[in-house]
């Protein structure tokens, strides 16, 4: 850490300093506070690794963590000695120039000459719900967000994707992260700053929040890696078993699959990345972006195959980043189709690590995409009952994202 960067944030830490807007650029103008115009995304992560006081050089990594040992005394030892934050103090917007610069549309293409809008995901996503089947490679893109409600060390923060058609920017993608904060080593949580919501649109978004948690709290409760599945599940199950039943046999060993139907064994994809520095993230582990993208692409890539044609995503739910992925560590990506509907495809992808020194693999994500098939797909039946809890879970997870939504999806809390 620069010697500068470390007075300043000891600065911060005694109150010395009013920490300003991170992610701006130019004159201060209060009415543009909290715009940020990016050219390259590595704008926004050399930005952060100057507020956070961030090695840049991966060889200095280790040395920088043990500098930042310095910052622990300048943490709040409770909530309370924070003062308290207006999800306007929150409010950023990113403007991607996709239009006036022709040479940035490269970063971000897709093989289909449309943009992919998974590549910016860094956080733990309690959903993200698409408006649009796909983006245009020649219209600007804007993004906006803010911290919609906070715990004692956890935030909620809402994020919202437009893309400029005509004079308008319209609603492409919808997303909730939650923040977790941790302390300068990265060791344990650190307090947030209370939030106090002015409108009675704030006070929805706060109350939404809260709603949030409690049922993610409920949704993990119920896991079926916790509790039997309910009295309709295991009706549905059983009805499933028995319609594979060869009616020519009287036994329960032969099956037989419907038509227009897939064994779910049959649905499957893998992948293996190795976890280079390239990929890191400010905290030098790799950036959840990459996960969230090798990911993606896995999954994309069964719902193609599937499907037999161009599937969309339309949802992106529940990504727990359960451990840290070390630089230097092998990446075991498992994709599988787990539950259908019509034309709907909903896919799981199982994240392990396993590290150059040690042959014990460790879970670190699980991805949940739904994705929209160009024609109807066939129904995926479960062969053993391990393959029946995943065609449970993913049938919660499709029906969670076909819920009808709680808030304006046009509400913006303005800077």
């Amino acid at each position: 850490m620069r010697r500068a960067d470390h007075l300043r944030l000891c600065a911060l830490g005694k109150g010395q300093l009013t920490p300003g807007r991170g992610l701006t650029q130019g004159p201060q103008n209060p009415k543009k506070q909290g715009i940020f115009h990016i050219h390259e995304g590595k704008h926004v992560r050399d930005k952060l690794r100057e507020i956070v006081g961030a090695s840049t050089n991966w060889r200095d990594h280790v040395k920088a963590m043990e500098e930042r040992k310095l910052l622990h005394s300048f943490l709040a030892k409770s909530q309370d000695g924070l003062p308290p934050r207006r999800m306007k103090d929150s409010y950023i917007e990113v403007l991607l120039p996709l239009g006036s610069e022709p040479e940035l549309r490269e970063k971000y293409l897709t093989v289909q000459n449309t943009m992919s809008p998974l590549s910016i995901v860094t956080a733990l996503v309690d959903k993200i719900d698409m408006c649009k089947k796909s983006l245009s490679p020649e219209q600007d893109i804007k993004f906006s967000g803010h911290v919609s409600w906070v715990g004692k060390t956890s935030m909620e923060v809402k994020m919202q994707m437009f893309q400029l058609h005509g004079d308008e920017f319209c609603p492409v993608l919808d997303a909730t992260f939650v923040m977790v904060a941790r302390d300068s080593e990265n060791k344990g949580p650190a307090f947030v700053n209370p939030l106090i919501p002015e409108s009675p649109e704030e006070e929805e978004l706060f109350r939404q929040g809260e709603l949030n948690k409690g049922r993610r709290i409920a949704f993990s409760s119920t896991s079926l890696l916790k509790m039997a599945p309910s009295a309709e599940e295991r009706t549905t199950i059983h009805e499933m078993f028995l319609s594979t039943l060869d009616p020519k046999t009287i036994s329960f060993r032969s099956r037989v699959l419907p038509s227009n139907a897939v064994w779910m064994e049959n649905s499957k994809l893998k992948s293996l990345e190795i976890c280079h520095p390239q990929e890191r993230n400010i905290f030098n582990r790799i950036f959840g972006g990459f996960l969230m993208r090798k990911a993606y692409e896995l999954a994309w890539a069964t719902a193609c195959s599937f499907g037999g044609s161009r599937p969309f995503v339309v949802a992106v739910d529940d990504i727990m980043f359960q451990k840290p992925v070390e630089v230097g560590s092998l990446l075991f990506l498992s994709s599988q189709v787990c539950f259908t509907q019509n034309n709907y495809i909903q896919v799981r992808v199982h994240s392990e690590v396993a590290s150059l020194q040690e042959k014990q693999h460790t879970t670190t994500n699980v991805f949940h995409f739904t994705f929209m098939s160009e024609k109807e797909v066939p129904l995926i039946f479960p062969k053993t009952y391990g393959e029946s809890m995943l065609y449970l879970d993913g049938q919660r997870h499709f029906n969670s994202m076909s819920g009808p939504a709680t808030l304006r999806k046009d509400y913006l809390v303005e800077p």
